[in-house]
């Protein structure tokens, strides 16, 4: 495995994880959501940042997985 393809890989890791503990926090620590959202403030920022991270999270591990699929094929 190449080092680009290794730090793509463990960037994606890392980023969607973040985005789950997030989501994990927000229902384990800041009193969850209900139908109007978040109860508390670090709730919403939580949240929010799951948001962000979650879908960034994917896109990146997809890339490198891609890209390790490539480099196989070389």
């Amino acid at each position: 495995m190449q080092p680009d393809t290794r730090k793509l890989l463990r960037t994606g890791l890392v980023i969607f994880g973040i985005g789950v503990l997030a989501v994990a926090m927000v229902f384990a620590a800041f009193g969850g959501v209900t139908r109007q959202g978040p109860n508390t403030n670090p709730g919403w920022f939580a949240l929010i940042l799951a948001m962000g991270c979650i879908p960034t999270g994917v896109l990146t591990l997809l890339l490198g997985l891609l890209k390790l699929i490539g480099d196989r094929r070389r």
